[in-house]
């Protein structure tokens, strides 16, 4: 990930949220010439971390075991905010809901996951060593 996705509102991260981690793997391995490396979720499971050319780009997650059961499986864009905290607030403020509160990702910084006044969710992060 570069810096400049590390500024405030930058999109920083795509993740992907499927119910066939496997066969993700294995299409978007194949169409766009990626490669991953194992690692585990928050939750304890199996995440897949993308690289494109040895370059960090993203995610891979099962659905099961990792989020609620409403969410779909998705796309599930992250957005660079100085301070999680302030910014749930100020969702809260803005008529927005926040789904998730701000939540530890060990050794990455803090998210949460909100929904815009339409009802579009997104999540919001802090990098460690951002502030």
């Amino acid at each position: 990930m570069g810096d400049n996705s590390k500024r405030h509102g930058a999109f920083s991260l795509q993740e992907l949220i499927t119910t066939d981690l496997t066969s993700a793997k294995e299409f978007y391995g194949e169409l766009l010439g990626w490669t991953f490396t194992e690692t585990k979720t928050i939750y304890g499971n199996s995440y897949l971390v993308i690289h494109s050319e040895g370059e960090f780009v993203g995610g891979m997650m099962q659905k099961e075991g990792n989020v609620p059961d409403d969410v779909v499986p998705c796309w599930d864009p992250y957005i660079t905010v100085d301070d999680v905290e302030a910014s749930t607030q100020k969702v809260e403020q803005l008529g927005g809901e926040v789904v998730l509160p701000p939540t530890d990702i060990p050794k990455v910084g803090r998210f949460c996951v909100i929904r815009d006044p339409q009802g579009i969710s997104l999540n919001l992060i802090s990098y460690e060593g951002n502030e």
